[in-house]
């Protein structure tokens, strides 16, 4: 999972009376914290270069942090990540966005084991054209191409579309005011919650 600076991310995402940088946090720990949680996921590994998030996820079981030293975008981090954790690729993998704030530890489940029945599948978000989650099993390269328009780059690249409901909460990444009120609807993790005072 990539995540980005605080202080960097999440740049269109205002919300009045609510710090950006305190809001891109919580969001990232919320689905840091669902990720671990999920039943069939051996190891979070969060590649980022904020220490804050460092020290606050460190209550999170199941949770690695790589350093990123040279931030270079999305796929890079995903990227080091990977070769961390896995250099041969004898293991599955999955790229998860760190901005889904409602995802249900569950949602995230059915959606992995979906995945686990090809080579490289991928999960759309809400709108259809981007991309929240990417896997690839044992043996099989790893690519990603993270981004607007990403779904689109992922299916051509060979991975499978995995269907799952339009309500998952694996579907709800949050770039903008109106997608955070999409998500709070769905219902937000603990650390989201409170700093929307809902």
């Amino acid at each position: 999972m990539p995540v980005k600076r605080s202080a960097q991310g999440k740049s269109r995402l205002q919300v009045e009376g609510v710090d950006r940088a305190e809001l891109a946090r919580a969001i990232a720990l919320d689905t840091i914290e669902a990720a671990a949680r999920c039943e069939v996921v051996l190891q979070v590994v969060v590649v980022s270069d904020d220490p804050a998030l460092a020290r606050e996820s460190a209550t999170i079981p199941a949770l690695r942090i790589v350093p990123e030293e040279d931030p270079r975008g999305l796929d890079a981090a995903i990227a080091s990540g990977i070769e961390a954790v896995d250099p041969s690729g004898r293991m599955p993998r999955a790229a998860l966005l760190g901005d889904l704030p409602a995802l249900r530890p569950v949602d995230l489940a059915g959606a992995l084991r979906a995945a686990a029945s090809v080579d490289r599948a991928v999960v759309a978000d809400a709108e259809g054209t981007g991309s929240t989650l990417v896997t690839a099993m044992p043996g099989v390269a790893w690519a990603s191409s993270f981004g607007e328009g990403s779904f689109a780059r992922h299916t051509a690249a060979g991975c499978a579309a995995v269907e799952i409901p339009d309500a998952s909460s694996l579907r709800r990444d949050v770039d903008t005011a109106a997608q955070l009120e999409a998500a709070v609807r769905l219902g937000v993790g603990p650390r989201t919650a409170a700093l929307l005072g809902a």
